[in-house]
């Protein structure tokens, strides 16, 4: 009898175990890893932004957080830099940012992500930073 109810267990721990591991496999097929949204669009590529700007903006970018700032506030109203690129901009500013000034990347994260609609370009790359801001 013993040895009845020993090969019951595990007879029962091992159809667990089999359904838990086929539970997995299935949760893993059906959520796969997401590729970074960051990565699929090329910010180059954006429309919004004369070409005339590309330099500058190169620049400024070469030249850091506070570059890039004062590049965004000499453009910031120029009919010449539009979203969805400017939207793109400000994110790398904020993200620059964020070690020294988290209170401004912060901001800029705010005012991006309440301007940016769902159907742009740029809605993947604010959705995938979005924890970064919290």
């Amino acid at each position: 009898m013993k040895a009845l109810i020993a090969v019951l267990i595990i007879a029962v721990l091992c159809l667990g175990a089999w359904k838990i591991w086929d539970y997995w496999s299935e949760m893993r097929g059906k959520n796969p890893e997401p590729a970074p949204a960051a990565q699929s669009i090329n910010a180059e590529q954006l429309p919004g932004m004369a070409p005339q700007l590309e330099p500058s903006l190169q620049k400024a970018r070469e030249g850091g957080a506070r570059s890039l700032k004062q590049w965004l506030d000499t453009y910031h109203k120029s009919p010449a830099l539009k979203d969805p690129r400017r939207a793109s901009i400000e994110l790398d500013y904020a993200l620059l940012v964020m070690r020294e000034n988290p209170a401004e990347a912060k901001r800029v994260f705010a005012d991006v992500k309440k301007r940016v609609q769902p159907n742009s370009p740029v809605y993947p790359r604010v959705q995938a930073i979005e924890p970064t801001f919290q």
